[in-house]
């Protein structure tokens, strides 16, 4: 695994463009699946979970040609389920926990998919069952090896629509049930759909390959159902959770920061969930976001009845809980106190106990929630040896270590590197002192 080092404190300056968003690629590249006709996607965000899903579509027999760094062209016209079947695959797509939305299109176009239990962050549990009972609802079988943690749905005679009401709103869940029932007879009704900006990508992209989806945006998605889907060419949205990462950075390193084409209409509340950090956040350009030098800190803000603020994630239009790790760490230099309530997951806050040894004052109250009290840049945190958990801790713990005094090093850095294209070139730079050492 490689390892960053960090020398910290030091201020940063420049402009940034933000990568293609990391959880609509791994969507838009599983719908490659329902066509036999060519797709062309850009702004592919270079990273290695989307690499990985690359590599998996490859070999099940999708054609790809890579056209820039970001732009490919897929064509699945010779799918080859029998890789399946194979224990490489069952090696491959449990490293990958988008993977599971390979098994929606499959299930649609050819009436059965398989996935072992898919892996990603350890974060806590995240279960499938809304995957699986929604497949079900479409008149799928299905079957589960527990001795080989194997999942499949069987539907050799065809999926037929019906009405579900989803027991959560999963935004993975919502997409490949989606992607199921735009080939299925009749029409689908999804009520309790997830309805985030990605998932409304998705809706748009294969509507554009004649699939006949209403309800985009909303909670309440109908799809009638097609014989066939053809080609398209569809643009990922910037990553949100990339843009709020650069604010956070920019607040807690003090530096003055342009992010280029955030894309605001599809930012929802994550610019005033920030300002209640007391960040100042500007936009200009009609779509860039700049954040000035905060030399003077930044104060938390109440809520209006004097009470400590909480800031909690939520399905969309609520707060991303991708973006709560960012939040916990750059509260540690604000003025005033906030309590971070993470309700999703229950290990996301796991990684706290490092902030703690850096010098940042938090008290964990449970598995979910964390007190913030904030050192307003009176006192800097410590630099120290510490190891990335997961994608967005790692990104935390980075951006702790860039306003850290001396100098840390972060092991485990492929954690980051699955979320975040050439983290360290684009710090560098801004004017950064990190290094990437084997």
């Amino acid at each position: 695994m490689g390892t960053f080092k960090i020398e910290g404190g030091h201020t940063l300056n420049g402009v940034v463009q933000p990568q293609g968003a990391k959880n609509e690629a791994l969507q838009i590249l599983c719908a490659v699946l329902l066509t036999d006709e060519k797709i062309t996607i850009s702004n592919i965000p270079d990273i290695i979970d989307v690499n990985k899903l690359i590599v998996l579509l490859q070999n099940l027999g999708v054609a790809v040609e890579k056209l820039n760094r970001n732009t490919y062209t897929f064509q699945a016209d010779k799918v080859d389920l029998g890789y399946l079947e194979s224990d490489k695959f069952r090696e491959e797509g449990k490293s990958l926990r988008g993977s599971i939305m390979i098994v929606g299109p499959l299930l649609a176009r050819f009436g059965k998919g398989f996935i072992p239990k898919p892996g990603g962050d350890k974060i806590g549990r995240r279960r499938l069952d809304t995957h699986f009972e929604g497949f079900i609802n479409l008149g799928a079988k299905f079957r589960y090896n527990r001795e080989e943690y194997f999942y499949g749905v069987e539907a050799p005679n065809g999926l037929t629509g019906a009405y579900m009401l989803l027991d959560e709103a999963s935004v993975t869940g919502t997409a490949n049930i989606l992607m199921a029932a735009v080939l299925a007879k009749g029409t689908t009704t999804i009520y309790n759909a997830a309805c985030e900006p990605y998932l409304q990508q998705l809706c748009r992209m294969l509507n554009s390959m004649g699939a006949k989806i209403t309800g985009v945006g909303s909670n309440l998605i109908s799809i009638e159902g097609v014989e066939k889907l053809g080609g398209c060419t569809h643009q990922i949205l910037p990553d949100m959770i990339e843009i709020g990462s650069w604010i956070g950075l920019a607040a807690m390193t003090r530096s003055e920061v342009t992010i280029k084409n955030v894309s605001w209409e599809n930012l929802g509340v994550i610019p005033t969930a920030f300002r209640k950090l007391g960040i100042t956040i500007e936009k200009v350009n009609e779509d860039d976001i700049f954040i000035p030098a905060h030399t003077n800190g930044y104060e938390i803000k109440g809520d209006i009845d004097g009470s400590i603020l909480t800031i909690a994630d939520a399905p969309w239009p609520g707060l991303t809980p991708d973006l709560l790790s960012i939040f916990l760490v750059v509260a540690t230099q604000a003025r005033g106190e906030v309590l971070i309530h993470q309700k999703m997951f229950e290990s996301r806050l796991f990684f706290v106990d490092k902030l703690i040894d850096m010098g940042a004052k938090i008290i964990l109250c449970d598995p979910h929630r964390a007190v913030i009290i904030g050192h307003d840049f009176k006192s800097q945190l410590k630099a120290t040896k510490m190891s990335s958990p997961d994608i967005r801790a790692g990104i935390s713990l980075l951006i702790a270590a860039l306003s850290a005094k001396g100098t840390s090093v972060i092991q485990n850095i492929d954690q980051i590197d699955r979320g975040y294209e050439n983290i360290d070139e684009r710090l560098l730079a801004l004017g950064a002192k990190i290094e990437r050492l084997d």
